[in-house]
């Protein structure tokens, strides 16, 4: 028997199950918090006191932003288990989008270091749970042989881009014209928003989206609260004791990231509840793990290099107006709503004839290692030198390249997912987004506007070797992904 939400009936929305609308907007508001947040964090962080900033020095400010967007996507192996074990996915995203308010109200009225400590911790768990849990609710709305799945996770990050335009305009003329604090407040009032909006419509998914797929049995919750808590207090104690400080904490969430991956690899693929075919296409997602956990080490210094860049180097003044720096974060996210369509409607008429999804990572990572390279073209300039539309150019690279890899990613881990690991398979995509996002904050540090060549030099030709190997492997990847596309 066929899902009813995959059936090509005459309602839909622009060709896609109508459930996907929903989806569509909690997702929109999530994300405008999220980056009206992220637009001025690290200047928060780096700008004087006088500037209404913290004062901390750049290289540590990148690494606790890297750390941070590293903890939101290593989140959502937390967010998956809660869907996965105890809530199922649907409950699971409604309570961590509640999280996600009280973080950025915490960010919003608690001064200080203290607040940005609250904050950013409630806010990278309860987004890790929003993350995994609405993609993997996209992937309920499609049959595994469905060729609009593609198509309609374009469209869904349609949603997340238009979130992503908006938030870091609002907030950034807040921060610059009332204060940082307001701009945290009003991503507060944006995720207020998306939970109304996702309360009012949570009726209309469908009951697989309720279900939990391996319920936990009764007599393990006592085991599990107890490592839970162990892990906090070893948590706690590394950071009141200043053994970790704040310089390394991107490296830490990238190490604590290639373990967890490396566990969550081994679980399900010695899991006795998978089949042979599935354990194949487990293996063939090892390869686009790391193609995927390179190019998000890229991509996500858009937050650091890129944020550092805006400030000093780029040239922000129009017609004698200076924009604020969060701004620039809104070039990308005008370019995905451009194109986004422009791409599901691609796939979408190609159908089966579409490139594979490793041709499309392999591309997806040299084009990433191309825009790098492009800002050799503006290297060595002084403050304030470089051209506005010069960058405007590489972020529309940068676009190309995440439009070929990102909604691809996600809608593979919804394919390639074992029956009993459906959500956590989707946390495994988002996990290798955690490591690439902590190791921007890593690389990051080498980051000097007196190297610059060097550095985008050296990251952009290492891109484009990965992406020539992933080309090489493609068919023995697809060989392991058995008939998956």
């Amino acid at each position: 028997m066929s899902h009813p939400e995959t059936e090509r009936t005459q309602r839909t929305f622009f060709g896609h199950p109508p459930v996907l609308a929903n989806l569509f907007g909690v997702e929109l508001w999530e994300r405008f918090s999220f980056y009206g947040m992220q637009g001025i964090l690290l200047i928060y962080l780096y700008y004087s006191a006088d500037r209404g900033g913290l004062g901390i020095d750049e290289g540590t400010a990148t690494s606790i932003v890297g750390a941070y967007g590293g903890l939101v996507y290593l989140s959502t192996i937390l967010g998956a288990w809660l869907a996965d074990r105890l809530f199922g996915a649907e409950r699971t995203l409604f309570y961590s989008a509640t999280v996600v308010m009280a973080g950025h109200i915490a960010l919003a009225v608690i001064p200080g270091l203290g607040g940005v400590a609250v904050g950013l911790v409630m806010i990278a768990l309860g987004s890790g749970g929003v993350k995994a849990n609405a993609t993997s609710l996209v992937g309920t709305l499609y049959a595994a042989d469905d060729d609009r799945r593609d198509g309609g996770f374009s469209l869904f990050y349609l949603g997340i881009n238009l979130g992503a335009l908006v938030g870091p305009l609002l907030t950034g003329l807040l921060q610059k014209n009332v204060g940082f604090h307001y701009g945290f407040g009003l991503a507060a009032v944006g995720m207020f928003l998306g939970i109304v909006q996702y309360g009012a419509g949570r009726r209309r998914l469908s009951a697989a989206a309720r279900e939990v797929p391996n319920p936990l049995p009764a007599e393990d919750g006592r085991k599990v609260a107890l490592i839970a808590g162990a892990v906090l207090v070893v948590v706690v104690a590394l950071l009141v004791s200043g053994v970790l400080p704040a310089s390394r904490f991107a490296t830490a969430v990238a190490v604590v990231s290639a373990i967890a991956a490396v566990i969550y690899f081994a679980v399900i693929l010695t899991s006795k509840q998978l089949t042979e075919v599935e354990r194949k296409r487990v293996q063939a997602f090892i390869p686009l793990f790391i193609a995927s956990a390179a190019f998000w080490s890229l991509y996500q210094q858009q937050f650091t290099v890129v944020t550092i860049y805006s400030d000093q180097r780029l040239n922000r003044t129009i017609f004698g107006w200076q924009m604020p720096v969060s701004f620039v974060q809104s070039i990308n996210p005008v370019m995905i709503i451009v194109l986004s369509g422009v791409f599901a409607a691609l796939w979408t008429k190609l159908g089966p004839r579409q490139p594979s999804t490793p041709v499309k990572f392999s591309l997806g990572l040299s084009v990433m290692g191309v825009a790098f390279l492009l800002f050799l073209t503006m290297a060595g300039g002084g403050p304030n030198s470089a051209p506005l539309l010069g960058l405007a150019g590489i972020l529309l690279v940068f676009t190309i390249a995440e439009l070929l890899l990102s909604p691809v990613g996600l809608s593979l881990s919804t394919k390639l997912a074992p029956d009993a690991f459906r959500t956590q398979m989707v946390a495994l995509f988002f996990l290798s987004v955690a490591l690439g996002t902590a190791m921007s904050g890593v690389l990051s540090k080498f980051y000097s506007t007196d190297h610059e060549a060097a550095y985008f030099g050296v990251i952009g030709a290492v891109a484009l070797v990965l992406g020539g190997a992933v080309a090489l492997g493609v068919r023995p990847i697809r060989r392991l992904m058995s008939g998956v596309h």
